[in-house]
């Protein structure tokens, strides 16, 4: 799905259907602590491979998987699969809009 980068604030008019859903994506997926830490490993890193986000989270493979999967969705980070593993990126341009959803 593809996600805007644009979003009114939240604050200056009521939302339409699809804006609220698709802010609540987006705050669903950072609702969850393990999603947060692997949200600020990439981000820190600017890119973070998979293998490298399992010691510090101290969760396995197939957890990081389902959460970074839940990341995806809400469109706050992108992969790229080189071999067996996939490099995470932040999606600076999704973050921004999440954050101005909140600003006045």
């Amino acid at each position: 799905m593809k996600r805007k980068t644009e979003c009114c604030s939240v604050l200056a008019a009521p939302l339409g259907e699809a804006d609220a859903q698709e802010l609540a994506d987006a705050f669903a997926a950072l609702s969850d602590p393990v999603r947060l830490r692997l949200l600020s490993l990439i981000a820190s890193a600017g890119e973070c491979c998979s293998c490298e986000l399992e010691a510090p989270l101290n969760k396995s493979q197939p957890t990081i998987s389902h959460h970074t999967k839940a990341l995806v969705h809400a469109g706050l980070i992108t992969g790229e699969k080189r071999g067996r593993w996939m490099y995470w990126q932040v999606v600076p341009e999704r973050l921004a809009a999440v954050r101005a959803a909140l600003a006045p």
